[in-house]
């Protein structure tokens, strides 16, 4: 598992986004909502490059089992900085699922810590 997911994140280094390895009925679930399905995770890969390529990526950490990992990671895109923590879940050789965990935007007033 562990070389499968760094397979993908080499994959999205060299921006071959087309040569990802997921299955047909991949499925990806993050704050933005989920994607069903292969065609339709690189469709919205391809209309929003700006958003999704040029990224670097620092791992932190990894917990790799035969079929599911959990790597916390930064990405890193010009002076842009986002945290992530996904897990992944594989089947025959692929990845069929992604998990995604990052903050996407301002904490609302009624949900921020009193001092």
């Amino acid at each position: 598992m562990e070389t499968l997911v760094k397979t993908w994140f080499e994959k999205w280094n060299k921006g071959e986004f087309y040569y990802l390895p997921i299955t047909e009925n991949f499925k990806h679930t993050s704050p933005f909502g989920t994607i069903h399905g292969k065609k339709d995770y690189l469709k919205l890969v391809k209309d929003n490059k700006d958003k999704f390529l040029g990224y670097q990526f620092k791992l932190h950490d990894g917990i790799y089992e035969k079929e599911r990992a959990c790597v916390r990671y930064t990405a890193i895109q010009g002076d842009f900085t986002l945290d992530v923590s996904e897990w992944y879940y594989a089947k025959n050789g692929l990845i069929e699922e992604i998990i995604a965990y990052y903050h996407i935007g301002e904490i609302r007033e009624e949900r921020q810590l009193r001092e």
